[in-house]
């Protein structure tokens, strides 16, 4: 981990911690731009995306940088787990912060039925 960054470093300390307590479960990852809000469920022992949702969607959300428009993501995307088979995952939420839409986000997915 040499020359890294405090973000890539950040980043790679909550995956190495998410690994320790996957035992299998596919990993929800999260990704907050200054305008969109990204979430998808991959399977990291196959390397297979199982689900996926944006605020750059039709109908998702008019402003992608709000939260709301993170709920509306949240919601969308444990909707699109569960018909894909998918109640547990473990929340990758990279360098950002538990906090303001990557928090609301990870609300919403739980109220849609994930678990995590």
């Amino acid at each position: 981990m040499a020359h890294l960054n405090s973000k890539a470093r950040r980043a790679a300390r909550v995956r190495r911690s998410l690994r320790k307590v996957a035992n299998g479960r596919p990993r929800l990852s999260v990704h907050r731009s200054n305008t969109n809000m990204y979430a998808q469920i991959i399977d990291d022992l196959n390397g297979h995306t199982l689900a996926a949702a944006s605020t750059l969607e039709k109908g998702v959300a008019k402003n992608g940088g709000n939260v709301d428009a993170a709920q509306a993501v949240g919601k969308l995307i444990a909707e699109r787990a569960s018909k894909a088979g998918v109640t547990d995952v473990v929340f990758d939420r990279g360098a950002f912060l538990y906090h303001g839409r990557v928090k609301a986000l990870a609300e919403a997915a739980r109220e849609g039925g994930l678990k995590f």
